[in-house]
């Protein structure tokens, strides 16, 4: 029933958008952090990193136990771990520390897209999946838009230890509410309507699936590692902004992700209803943010906050990949092919986050200035992303 989809939708939303919130905050936080524990351009990388370590490295077995135990159960304990780290993360005194609590933060919130992508995929029709999972991904801007001015407000007045405090506080809310108003999974219902419970094998032996990995682990993950870290401090570093006025630009960026994926959610059921049409759109827009990006390492210090702005909006196409692994596969399988896909993102984005800090560094260890560093850093992911997309043309040209 729709009231009932619109609750489930709304429940999971909340888990979503503190998932994103604890993504994206450390571009916000950095300047803090780097005060207070002397971090290089690397620690900030792999600190930022070690999230998407943390959520990549449960997402195997996470597909396993949804499809299994179902999204109620699983996302309600993997969120008790996601308050562990934070509240750990609020503790922490040197970087080690920070790290692991980071770590244990992106175990627990692992789970809140990938459960209620599985639950639509068994509960919604495949038009509204293709909505869900836009909208979704617009909750999730919210909350990198919640990271930015508005916990750039609250750091001087209770910092930034405080405002973890109360994202565990949040965190349980969540919880409760999932144990109030998700339905139950009944796996013995869904086997003997849909058939064999699939494997793990089939995902990964499957061709579409295959053409999606370098594209799901460069492109996208590279997306992700852009817009929770390294957008804030290219605006420092090259564009010359204040922290203030960095928090401003974060804004903008996530603002604009917003209304895009608002947007995109609308009309994407519209011309997007199975997983050719996805194809056919992927091969026409995943280039589009590529362009977009050659033409801010060619800006330098004179791209700013409304530059990545236009590269996050113009990345919204890649959005279609995950509603189109979901489609792949049987409904049995959803919760393997959606995990294993959403594995290669956090993976790459991991790996880009602690490259580009690395490329930094050793750029400026080698005499050459900062804004070198990042730009050469911005044209390692682009090179990687463009031949990750030519993989996908070449794999898929019959489509």
């Amino acid at each position: 029933p729709k009231q009932k989809a619109i609750t489930i939708f709304l429940v999971f939303a909340l888990g979503y958008y503190i998932s994103n919130l604890l993504r994206a905050i450390t571009a916000t936080i950095s300047p803090n952090l780097i005060s207070e524990f002397n971090l290089s351009a690397g620690d900030l990388g792999l600190l930022g990193g070690g999230y998407f370590l943390g959520f990549a490295s449960v997402q195997i077995p996470l597909g396993y136990l949804l499809d299994n135990k179902g999204p109620k159960k699983i996302v309600s304990c993997f969120l008790l771990i996601a308050i562990v780290g934070i509240i750990s993360f609020s503790l922490s005194q040197n970087f080690t520390s920070l790290l692991i609590a980071r770590i244990l933060i992106g175990v627990g919130v692992g789970a809140c897209l990938m459960g209620p992508l599985t639950a639509y995929r068994i509960w919604f029709q495949d038009e509204t999946q293709q909505r869900a999972n836009s909208w979704m991904l617009m909750t999730g801007a919210i909350g990198m838009l919640s990271s930015s001015l508005p916990v750039q407000f609250f750091l001087p007045l209770i910092g930034w230890r405080s405002i973890f405090g109360i994202l565990a506080i949040l965190t349980f809310l969540s919880i409760v509410l999932i144990l109030i108003f998700i339905p139950n999974w009944n796996k013995e219902n869904i086997q003997n309507t849909y058939g064999e419970k699939g494997s793990l094998k089939e995902v990964w032996q499957n061709k579409f699936f295959r053409s999606l990995v370098p594209m799901g682990f460069f492109n996208y993950g590279g997306l992700f590692a852009i817009q929770t870290l390294w957008a804030g401090p290219w605006m420092v570093k090259v564009s010359g902004y204040t922290p203030e006025e960095s928090a401003n630009g974060l804004f903008i960026i996530y603002l604009s992700l917003l209304f895009s994926f608002l947007t995109w959610g609308y009309f994407v059921p519209k011309f997007s209803k199975n997983v050719s049409d996805a194809i056919r759109l992927l091969k026409f827009g995943a280039p589009i943010n590529l362009v977009v990006l050659a033409f801010i390492i060619y800006l330098g210090s004179k791209a700013g906050a409304f530059h990545w702005a236009l590269f996050a909006v113009s990345s919204v196409f890649l959005s279609l990949s995950q509603p189109a692994v979901g489609m792949a596969f049987s409904l049995s399988n959803a919760g393997k092919a959606l995990t294993s896909f959403n594995l290669l993102l956090f993976i790459g984005a991991f790996a880009l986050q602690w490259i580009i800090g690395v490329i930094i560094d050793l750029t400026m260890n080698l005499g050459y200035s900062e804004i070198l560093g990042f730009r050469f850093a911005m044209l390692f992911f682009l090179l990687t992303s463009f031949f990750s997309y030519l993989f996908f043309l070449i794999k898929n040209y019959k489509n």
